[in-house]
C-alpha cells in the first residue's frame, strides 16, 4: 500500500513507471508523456524526490559486453546470528565488487548474493574473499545460464493502491 500521506495520484504512478523504464527522459519528455506541463511535472519530480521515493538514477551497462559474462545467485546459511556476527559479515560482503544485491533471507537459508564475475575463475576469486576469515555452515552457488527477465520496471499503476 502507498502512503496516504503522501498524496499520490495517478499522475505520480505515471511519472515513477516512466522513470523505471527511462531515467534519462528528459523533462520535457517526461511531461509530455504523463500529460503535463513542464512546470508541473518538474514540482511533482520535486516532490518524489524529497519525500525519497526517486533516488539516484543510474544508466544501465551491458556487463556481458565488459566481459562479466557469469552471474551466480549464492545461497549462505551461517551457525551465527548475533547482531555483531551480522554486522561483520555485512562489511565483509560490502566490500567485494563482485556483488550486486544482498539480502538477509527468512527460510532455510540466511543470506542471498547476486554475484556478477568474469567467467568461473572470477567466481572462485570471489569464492576464496567470500570464505576468508567467516565461518559459514553452507555455500551454495547457482549459475545463471540465461537472464529471462533482469531489471524489470514496476508498473506501479497497476499495483493495489
Amino acid at each position: 500500500m502507498i502512503d496516504k500521506d503522501l498524496n499520490f495520484d495517478e499522475i505520480d504512478l505515471r511519472i515513477l513507471t516512466s522513470l523505471q523504464r527511462n531515467s534519462a527522459l528528459s523533462q520535457r519528455d517526461l511531461a509530455e508523456l504523463v500529460g503535463l506541463s513542464q512546470n508541473a511535472c518538474w514540482r511533482r519530480l520535486q516532490r518524489l524526490q524529497a519525500s525519497g521515493i526517486i533516488g539516484n538514477s543510474r544508466s544501465e551497462i551491458d556487463l556481458d559486453l565488459l566481459g562479466f559474462d557469469l552471474t551466480v545467485i549464492v545461497m549462505i546459511r551461517t551457525r551465527h546470528h548475533s547482531k555483531e556476527w551480522a554486522d561483520d559479515f555485512r562489511s565483509h560482503v560490502d566490500r567485494l565488487p563482485e556483488v550486486i544485491d544482498f539480502y538477509r533471507i527468512g527460510g532455510d537459508w540466511d543470506y542471498l548474493i547476486k554475484v556478477v564475475t568474469r567467467g568461473i575463475s572470477g567466481y572462485d576469486a570471489f569464492y576464496q574473499k567470500l570464505i576468508t576469515n567467516f565461518d559459514l555452515a553452507t555455500v551454495t552457488g547457482f549459475f545463471a545460464m540465461e537472464a529471462i527477465i533482469r531489471n524489470r520496471a514496476l508498473d506501479l499503476s497497476r499495483m493495489n493502491r
